[in-house]
């Protein structure tokens, strides 16, 4: 199956779990009519600099960042950390984290989401 970039499509979310600014989601694959029911997520997620998504913790999925451009502070639960690009970050079931968008160029990353059976 095959999709051009045309075909995503673009949803800004304010706030986004308590983060600051605006987190634009570009779904490339939409959960319920093109992904398996145990994929919730596959985006591109861009944020602003000092933009964020704010803490949260994972229940029954786990959730993947592969940075594309920019550069993030993640809160990897407690651990603070750096990412550049082609860094990459995989968050469990029962483990939380946050990403920030630092330096004075958008924050570009891929999320995946994948529910536990």
């Amino acid at each position: 199956m095959f999709k051009s970039r045309n075909d995503a499509s673009l949803e800004v979310r304010s706030s986004v779990r308590g983060g600051t600014g605006d987190a634009n989601f570009l779904h490339i694959w939409k959960k319920d009519t093109e992904l398996n029911s145990n994929m919730r997520l596959y985006a591109k997620i861009v944020l602003k600099p000092g933009d964020s998504i704010g803490y949260h913790v994972h229940e029954g999925e786990d959730e993947l960042y592969y940075i594309l451009a920019g550069r993030a502070e993640t809160d990897d639960n407690g651990v603070m950390r750096e990412l550049l690009p082609g860094d990459s970050t995989l968050t469990r079931s029962g483990e939380g984290h946050s990403i920030k968008s630092l330096g004075p160029e958008n924050l570009e990353l891929l999320a995946t989401i994948v529910r536990h059976s």
